[in-house]
């Protein structure tokens, strides 16, 4: 279980590269599932993640065996495009979920698949961590975290089967107000740094899979 105040974390440690974001329509930024790299300081030894094609579709999936050190793999946005950004959408699945993985409770927060978000103001790094996860209430936030140096809330975006492909869509500047602004409407929008995308299943010590594709930023 990896908790995103190390999150701000790991797209720090993504400055060692940019990746070269897909071909898109114009206004859009897709991020293959190649354009996506192991955050070394925040992940075990062993990837457990590849690129697989199904139809025409390629993804990520992630395989988590019990005993593994979890793995965090990472996309930074470009510089230039980092206050650009308004909307992502991407699709996911749950595979197996992991036994009694729950996002909201201590010591089972183990999740099929993961999505963080992550902005930066000075030194303070802000995360939204959506999860899919086994047992919980969708919509739920939980897990909230505030320091100088960290802000961090996690969400249940989905909960257990049908496991299959879902659409999600975020309005990046409004989710961040939400979460971090109190709806201020008017409330400055640090820089978008990057997502991140993990799937785990160390809290519970079980099997846990999921898969991730068609990341695509709108400016």
């Amino acid at each position: 279980m990896k908790s995103l105040c190390s999150f701000g974390f790991g797209i720090a440690m993504l400055v060692a590269f940019l990746a070269t974001a897909s071909a898109a329509p114009p206004g859009t930024m897709a991020v293959a599932p190649k354009d996506f790299h192991v955050v070394e300081r925040e992940s075990g030894p062993v990837n457990y993640y590849r690129i697989l094609t199904e139809g025409q579709t390629s993804f990520v999936r992630g395989e988590y065996h019990p005993k593994l050190a979890t793995v965090v793999l990472g996309f930074q946005i470009p510089g230039s495009d980092a206050s650009k950004v308004r909307s992502l959408t991407w699709r996911w699945r749950a595979i197996t979920l992991p036994q009694g993985g729950d996002g909201c409770t201590s010591g089972k927060r183990d999740s099929a698949a993961t999505v963080y978000l992550t902005w930066k103001r000075a030194l303070r790094w802000y995360t939204i961590k959506y999860v899919w996860t086994t047992l919980g209430t969708k919509g739920v936030l939980c897990d909230k975290k505030r320091n100088p140096l960290v802000a961090q809330d996690t969400v249940v975006l989905q909960v257990g089967a049908p496991l299959e492909w879902r659409s999600e869509s975020i309005d990046l500047p409004g989710e961040f107000r939400h979460h971090f602004a109190g709806d201020d409407a008017n409330a400055d929008v640090p820089d978008f740094k990057g997502i991140g995308i993990m799937t785990d299943g160390d809290d519970t010590k079980s099997e846990s899979a999921g898969d991730y594709a068609d990341f695509v930023f709108s400016y």
